[in-house]
């Protein structure tokens, strides 16, 4: 699985998955992959369908909810995980604690579908659509 960890999260989020699954998974914060953590969510999503494969960890919901930018995520065969306002006010360790709790649910995601936004919550081991 690639995953890009968005800006709004943690850049040590990423780093640290990045190092946990290294030479399993490709995980990189936004500010590693592209140099800067100001380049407009276009830019990003554009890229990224491009490359193909990308999955996206990012606390912004505007992507999965308004268009355009939901339009262009999806148009651009992206997997969005989105976590709740709940889990991002977690401590760093926590909200780590729970994207590893959810690591195989991801993965399963990840494999089984080409496009989506999922919705992490704070409880249970699945995640919900986001329509």
């Amino acid at each position: 699985m690639k995953l890009l960890v968005d800006n709004n999260l943690a850049p040590r989020l990423g780093r640290g998955l990045g190092a946990l699954f290294d030479g399993i998974h490709e995980v990189v914060h936004i500010k590693d992959k592209f140099g800067t953590g100001s380049l407009p969510d276009e830019a990003w999503i554009e890229a990224l369908g491009k490359e193909g494969g990308w999955c996206v960890l990012s606390a912004d919901r505007r992507i999965a909810a308004k268009k355009p930018s939901r339009d262009l995520f999806l148009r651009s065969n992206l997997i969005g995980f989105f976590p709740l306002p709940a889990v991002t006010r977690l401590p760093l360790t926590s909200l780590t604690a729970r994207i590893l709790y959810l690591w195989p649910v991801l993965e399963t995601t990840a494999g089984a579908m080409d496009r989506g936004c999922f919705e992490v919550g704070i409880k249970g081991n699945r995640l919900r659509p986001i329509a």
